[in-house]
């Protein structure tokens, strides 16, 4: 379970870009700016609860983040991962079936812009 997540971005225009169109399939928008500050925070009403920031010098020890968006059903899930490779995302993991998490599990997983590790998942 997430209240909220936060990631730095090499470039948080082209990140938006991206998190635009493939949330949009989720049925989260982009809820706040903070002006000044390049931060970006999406959600599904009534707050945002993820968040794109700048990465900044002292942040070149990236480590890939991992982050997991929950979808309604499996047709979610896949035009999420429809939305990101057509988006330019690397494929990580089609939509399939992990029953090694549990049953019902399905899941997709691309890399994003900056390299994360992005998945939807549905566990019905």
């Amino acid at each position: 379970m997430l209240d909220h997540l936060g990631i730095q971005c090499a470039d948080v225009a082209v990140a938006a870009t991206f998190y635009d169109r493939v949330l949009g399939t989720l049925g989260a928008t982009r809820m706040m700016e903070i002006d000044g500050a390049d931060v970006i925070g999406y959600g599904i009403p009534p707050s945002p609860d993820f968040w794109l920031s700048p990465r900044t010098p002292a942040d070149a020890g990236f480590r890939e983040s991992h982050i997991a968006f929950a979808a309604a059903d499996r047709a979610t899930v896949d035009a999420f991962f429809a939305a990101a490779v057509d988006a330019g995302a690397e494929v990580l993991h089609a939509p399939r079936e992990w029953p090694e998490y549990h049953p019902g599990y399905y899941g997709a997983f691309v890399r994003d812009p900056d390299g994360n590790n992005i998945e939807a998942v549905c566990h019905r």
